[in-house]
């Protein structure tokens, strides 16, 4: 009987704190914490656990679920966010091709969607999900106008099979036309793969003055490796997916001089004073690094941290015509959004619109280049 009672009180308990926590903002975060874009994820999490207990006046409470790198999983997860946790936010995946179809969920149940990749979608497909990163497209044209300074004039292309690579390629290929740069070889792989040896050897042949290699994490070493290896001594251009340190644990000497866009958060204290995201990066930079060590700093974490700067100026705009965990709530964060004037970010000036859900313009991404381990960046 003594039993009974326990388990009956333990039950009402818990329906009382399930019942509570409907006035809690609630968000759900689906990122790779396993799988081959784990190297973005984990920083994403952390990112994720920079969050204070509150957001805009509203007591937070927060779902990390790892999509271990699997778009199946993803939308599992993203299922079980709006039908059994009821979120509020949907936030993820740090990996593209896990992101695009959780945006289906976004929209069936109309909820926020502040991806942690640059997803590509068809027009309307957007329509609940906004891109925290900066576009392929704004960083591929950071990337060609740095190689028009160098005086590139053919380059080989190197990246996943997947849809990241298939949408830098999209995004690179017009830029390159215009530049007058030629393509001189496209080549893929997939993100499990563990060596590139054919598609090196092929991209060597035809010895561009330099090599664009899409690829994410500690992975996107592996590719430059193949390449060296097979004799190439060219150039070498890495994407925002690879801004972190992992390149270099990895890649060692090899990845010396290797230019990389990123975000500016990455190199903070190297803008200039007048660069309206330096005092917000340095101050990331500075909390992060002292939480997960030095020199751990990276685009992805900030992406997430700038999420909850987001929330945290827009959930109080939204709570005037609908209280978190209800339909109204979603709907007028979702406007919110699309309404409010540009801010900056760590990243830069984050600046949606109802037609719009980039929030990075051109001009947003850098190129900063690896100099004695470490970041420098590129003027």
């Amino acid at each position: 009987m003594k039993q009974l009672l326990k388990t009956t009180l333990a039950t009402a308990v818990a329906a009382t704190l399930a019942s509570a926590a409907w006035a809690d903002l609630t968000v759900g975060v689906s990122v790779p914490l396993t799988g081959p874009a784990s190297g973005l994820g984990i920083p994403m999490a952390n990112g994720v656990k920079m969050w204070p207990a509150t957001v805009g006046g509203e007591k937070l409470n927060v779902i990390i679920l790892d999509d271990a790198t699997d778009p199946t999983k993803g939308v599992q997860n993203a299922r079980r966010f709006v039908n059994q946790d009821k979120v509020d936010v949907i936030v993820g995946s740090g990996a593209t091709p896990v992101a695009i179809p959780m945006a289906d969920v976004a929209i069936e149940s109309g909820t926020p969607h502040l991806a942690l990749s640059p997803i590509g979608l068809p027009p309307g497909k957007d329509a609940w999900s906004f891109r925290m990163p900066q576009s392929n497209g704004v960083m591929a044209e950071a990337m060609v106008e740095h190689m028009k300074k160098q005086g590139v004039k053919s380059v080989g292309f190197l990246g996943y099979t997947d849809a990241y690579g298939e949408q830098w390629l999209q995004a690179l290929t017009p830029l390159l036309e215009k530049a007058g740069i030629k393509l001189a070889g496209v080549e893929r792989f997939a993100r499990s793969d563990t060596t590139v040896t054919g598609q090196a050897l092929k991209l060597a042949s035809a010895n561009p003055d330099a090599m664009v290699v899409v690829a994410s994490g500690s992975g996107a070493a592996m590719p430059q490796l193949g390449l060296i290896e097979r004799g190439y001594k060219g150039k070498f251009y890495q994407t925002h997916a690879a801004a972190t340190r992992d390149l270099m644990r990895v890649g060692g000497k090899a990845v010396e001089g290797t230019f990389v866009t990123t975000g500016p958060v990455v190199v903070a204290e190297q803008l200039p004073d007048s660069h309206p995201s330096k005092a917000l990066g340095v101050k990331f930079n500075a909390e992060y690094e002292k939480i997960y060590g030095a020199g751990t700093r990276n685009q992805f974490g900030a992406h997430s941290y700038d999420a909850y700067l987001l929330l945290d100026k827009l959930v109080p705009v939204a709570a005037k015509k609908g209280k978190p965990g209800t339909p109204e709530f979603r709907a007028a964060l979702k406007a919110a959004l699309e309404d409010a004037p540009a801010m900056p970010v760590t990243h830069g000036i984050i600046d949606f619109t109802a037609t719009d859900h980039w929030g990075f313009k051109t001009g947003s991404g850098v190129v900063m280049k690896v100099v004695n381990g470490d970041w420098k960046l590129e003027q």
